[in-house]
């Protein structure tokens, strides 16, 4: 998949024990690259190498407080700017077990 970064981008990650899927969508949700890494140190650095050319990037991971939690501290540790969005799917599941206000 062609490589074209533009101002800001969303990195969609799904995780899993020993390898995350990401996409990279642009402003108008269309695909600008995406690939499968494994999770070891060459694989996490090859999906970094990846990530960086885009300056303006929020990682949307899926799990960030469970199977993705590995990961997503590994960014952090990183720095770079990096930024957490929660993916919906993990908002509902927040919002169903918060408890209701009176």
């Amino acid at each position: 998949m062609e490589v074209q970064p533009t101002s800001r981008i969303v990195i969609g990650m799904d995780p899993h024990k020993r390898s995350v899927t990401i996409e990279m969508m642009r402003p108008d949700e269309s695909v600008a690259a995406g690939g499968r890494f494994d999770t070891d140190q060459s694989g996490y650095a090859a999906m970094l190498q990846v990530a960086r050319a885009w300056p303006e990037r929020v990682w949307a991971v899926e799990g960030c407080n469970g199977i993705g939690r590995h990961v997503a501290l590994r960014l952090l540790a990183d720095g770079g700017g990096t930024r957490f969005w929660r993916t919906p799917l993990l908002s509902a599941r927040h919002e169903t077990r918060s408890p209701k206000p009176a």
